[in-house]
């Protein structure tokens, strides 16, 4: 549960904020290039470093809750157990590595709003191939949560394991869905402060009922 809160707060001090591009002339012809990450041009250098760094200090609390997690399980087929551990351990591997990148990204947007208008196109490529990255390395995180959470609600539904059955129902998958519909409820203020860190709340709702549950 505090690596999730740690997680959520890194995720807010990289993506939340708001900027007008109108204020930015520089980064007005790069819009759909940036989609949205524009707001970190608004952020201090210690923003950035503290918002990557606090994600990747968290991940060793997150891999424990999925010990947690590993525990309620047993009882349970000890192959299937011990696979969903491990993707839902390699997921977040690869995730710190994910969340700490955004700090050059920041740094890309910055430098690209300074730089004269030759050097801005060295630097569009710059995060052109920095979204890539991004791409490659989001893919098998969500691929790997994805199954991971469907093996848990299989292995719960199925009985055997130290959680109750209606913890089928409750996964990081089911609990990002269950986000996006409570946040569109939640005030406008409240949604732009918590801007990015929907994934990590998601988890911090799961490790919070998987340790209620095993109590």
């Amino acid at each position: 549960m505090v690596g999730a809160l740690i997680y959520a707060i890194g995720d807010v001090l990289l993506l939340a904020g708001k900027v007008s591009l109108d204020d930015y002339p520089k980064l007005k012809m790069y819009i759909k290039l940036l989609s949205g990450t524009e707001r970190m041009v608004t952020f201090s250098p210690n923003r950035l470093m503290w918002g990557a760094l606090l994600g990747v200090f968290a991940t060793p609390f997150v891999l424990a809750g999925f010990w947690q997690v590993c525990q309620g399980l047993q009882g349970a087929n000890q192959t299937m157990v011990l696979i969903t551990t491990v993707l839902f351990g390699v997921a977040s591997v690869i995730g710190a590595f994910v969340h700490g990148t955004f700090y050059y990204m920041g740094e890309y947007i910055q430098a690209l709003n300074k730089v004269d208008e030759f050097s801005q196109v060295i630097i569009a490529e710059m995060i052109e191939r920095h979204r890539k990255v991004l791409m490659i390395s989001y893919a098998p995180v969500l691929i790997l949560i994805i199954i991971a959470s469907i093996l848990f609600s299989w292995l719960v539904f199925n009985g055997n394991t130290a959680f109750p059955v209606w913890m089928a129902a409750v996964n990081p998958v089911t609990l990002t869905i269950a986000w996006l519909i409570l946040k569109r409820l939640l005030p406008q203020s409240v949604r732009d402060r918590t801007e990015g860190a929907g994934f990590n709340i998601a988890f911090l709702a799961f490790f919070a009922c998987t340790t209620l549950t095993l109590r």
